[in-house]
């Protein structure tokens, strides 16, 4: 069995937020065309409770999005020696020492609530600046400076189950996946009901409505 595996130090915190933000962002640009970007279980889950996405297709995305994270940890396990992975406990998300499973679902919940308000901001809302990925992208990488030495700031319950299914252990689901659903749903419902049908003396000029 795969020991606990304390989540990264500052460092390492950076030099990941550094690289998963630069990732992040290519693979949104990469399948907006396709999919509208969407990689992340919680997220797809936001933009079904404001309909911006029918139910069967975001069972679809869900499903899709767990497979890619399962196959993602597979690959990674072929291709990395065993010790390696067992000292980092397949790179599985884990909750630092300190920190309580409520608090860490707290954690999780306002990470992924800052994510799909800049997504609901910049990609789902039209009168968004364009450049979403950068943005996403960017948000990601803080999210991992700030919540990765207490959470490992997953954001992504499919970023979760994949290591964890192939042996870093489901210790600490729940927080994995309560945790962003519940930020993710918050943060869509504010935006679409406070923001997204502003007055249309409060629009920025120029931009379109739904």
């Amino acid at each position: 069995m795969m020991e606990r595996v304390v989540p990264q130090t500052a460092a390492v915190s950076s030099w990941k937020a550094k690289s998963e933000w630069i990732a992040f962002a290519v693979m949104v640009a990469a399948t907006a065309a396709i999919s509208g970007g969407h990689l992340n279980p919680a997220v797809t889950i936001g933009a079904l409770v404001t309909k911006k996405i029918d139910s069967m297709n975001a069972v679809g995305y869900i499903i899709a999005q767990c497979l890619g994270g399962i196959v993602a940890a597979a690959l990674i396990k072929v291709a990395l020696p065993d010790a390696l992975l067992n000292g980092v406990g397949m790179g599985t998300p884990t909750l630092a020492g300190d920190i309580s499973v409520g608090k860490g679902i707290l954690i999780e919940a306002v990470l992924t609530f800052f994510l799909m308000f800049v997504i609901y901001g910049t990609a789902i809302d039209p009168r968004g600046p364009g450049v979403a990925p950068l943005f996403i992208g960017l948000t990601v990488g803080l999210d991992i400076l700030v919540g990765g030495p207490f959470t490992g700031a997953a954001m992504n319950p499919a970023r979760h189950l994949g290591p964890a299914l192939l042996g870093g252990g489901g210790r600490d689901i729940a927080v994995y996946w309560i945790g962003p659903v519940a930020g993710a749903v918050l943060a869509a419902l504010l935006y679409h009901h406070l923001l997204e049908k502003l007055p249309a003396d409060l629009a920025p000029e120029g931009r379109g409505r739904r």
